[in-house]
């Protein structure tokens, strides 16, 4: 089991704009080849920050949103927040808050073999690297630069430095780089 934090970013190092929109990350082909599907096959638990609950809320799963949807995902979810979010009728979706450790234990729990997938946003992710929690990045780089917004990994994390695992080219648009997070010793 691995716990993997799977985002697109821009080039410039952002996932989101600054109102928190990843309208700029639609504009490419959706129906672009990517390892989308069989990573989301080996995951089994889940988490998210507030903004990229909210954000799927309103643009997708809201009474009035513009692009309505069923929640995608079958694997149960944790969203971090530190206030009163909707609820997802049919969702398997608790909501939390504080420290990242006794959740990614709860999250273990679920996962059993498979995979624990850090969703987003940047600050989340990086509080499981503080915690020593984080096994993996795999960035799905997006050839557009933001100039502001929501970082990928707002942190300096310099020792140890993670290990290049793969790059890839995704359909021909797209970078993916996959890095391992070595154990401090």
């Amino acid at each position: 089991m691995s716990t993997q934090y799977y985002t697109a970013s821009s080039l410039d190092g952002f996932l989101a704009d600054e109102h928190h929109s990843l309208e700029w990350l639609f504009q490419f082909p959706q129906d672009i080849e990517t390892d989308y599907l069989p990573f989301l096959s080996q995951v089994g638990a889940l988490c998210m920050g507030s903004h990229t609950y909210e954000w799927l809320w309103r643009h997708h799963f809201a009474p009035d949103a513009p692009q309505p949807m069923a929640w995608p995902y079958t694997q149960p979810t944790w969203v971090f927040t530190s206030r009163a979010l909707p609820r997802l009728e049919g969702a398997d979706v608790t909501f939390v808050r504080g420290d990242v450790r006794p959740v990614h234990r709860a999250m273990q729990a679920a996962a059993g073999t498979q995979n624990i997938w850090i969703m987003g946003g940047g600050e989340l992710a990086g509080q499981f690297s503080d915690a020593g929690l984080l096994d993996e990045l795999i960035i799905t780089i997006a050839p557009v630069t933001l100039g502001r917004g929501m970082p990928l990994l707002p942190r300096r994390i310099v020792t140890p430095p993670f290990v290049l695992a793969d790059v890839r080219q995704v359909g021909g648009v797209f970078a993916q780089l996959r890095y391992t997070i070595p154990r401090p010793s």
